[in-house]
């Protein structure tokens, strides 16, 4: 009778994580509205720094450092080139288009770690990378300057997703590290480039309505609690099945874009995300340790 409860509590906090993900890229897009693309990545990531460490005080966890060299490395892949990219991506075009783009993520992953981590890829990797290739060519035809430029915006912050995450497997293989500690410390080193950036060159900030709820969702919604969502589903799924969350937190972005803001994809552009996440969804299928082993 307890597995149950547990097992839907589970599922839940993979709808509500795909939810808040989603809806983050419109958030965002909402946010550079009423500020510059640097008040915005340091504003919302000073916020959820502050909240994951007391998350940490909170549930009697240490405080103590993570090893400072790798975890800067993290923290500057994952926190300060993802949520940089990511937003300036989303300030100058539209947000479904980019969380679509951003959501490359695994495919840049896989790429990377066959130098990095020998995980050759094979059998439906390969499908699924070729999928990809060609929702990429569609989402990005016909060629337009402003578009293409922030198109690859988010081509590069996935990339830099991607590199984080072959970066974060060979750190937890290394060093015995916790990983809700490690992921607090990440996001703290991560956020002080962009703190500062934000102080430098953030320019006016008109104070809206919409500027405060968005920058609330984006801090402590999208980024601390989506954190903390997603360490406990990693906890309780397999990695494969967690992956779920990633494979719908793009197609929400993309409804939510078009039912708020009016973005209605074209037809290239609906065909190339389409392909896009069917490669996700191939991607997710577990291959046979044989294919692996080849």
């Amino acid at each position: 009778m307890t597995q149950r409860p547990r097992r839907a509590g589970v599922y839940v906090a993979l709808v509500v994580l795909a939810l808040v993900w989603g809806y983050t890229w419109v958030a965002i897009k909402i946010a550079t509205q009423d500020a510059s693309p640097y008040v915005v990545a340091g504003g919302r990531l000073g916020v959820a720094a502050i909240v994951l460490f007391a998350i940490l005080a909170l549930t009697g966890r240490s405080l103590k450092p993570t090893p400072f060299v790798p975890t800067l490395v993290l923290g500057l892949l994952q926190t300060t080139g993802w949520t940089l990219l990511q937003t300036i991506a989303v300030s100058q075009a539209g947000a479904g288009k980019s969380a679509v783009l951003g959501y490359t993520m695994p495919f840049w992953t896989a790429l990377l770690a066959w130098p990095f981590l020998g995980e050759r890829i094979a059998g439906l990797r390969w499908v699924a990378l070729t999928l990809a290739a060609l929702g990429l060519a569609f989402v990005v035809a016909p060629l337009d300057a402003r578009s293409f430029f922030a198109d690859g915006l988010a081509v590069v912050a996935g990339i830099s997703w991607g590199a984080s995450a072959v970066w974060a497997k060979r750190l937890r293989a290394r060093y015995d590290v916790e990983l809700l500690s490690l992921t607090a410390w990440q996001l703290l080193w991560g956020a002080l480039p962009l703190i500062g950036l934000m102080l430098v060159v953030g320019g006016p900030v008109h104070w809206t309505q919409s500027f405060v709820v968005a920058m609330a969702f984006i801090s402590i919604g999208g980024a601390a609690l989506g954190w903390v969502l997603w360490m406990f589903i990693l906890s309780r799924l397999p990695a494969g099945v967690a992956g779920i969350a990633s494979l719908a937190t793009p197609v929400v972005g993309v409804l939510a874009a078009a039912i708020q803001l009016h973005e209605i994809p074209s037809l290239t552009e609906s065909i190339g995300m389409a392909l896009i996440v069917i490669a996700l969804v191939v991607n997710a299928i577990p291959t046979s340790s044989v294919l692996e082993a080849a």
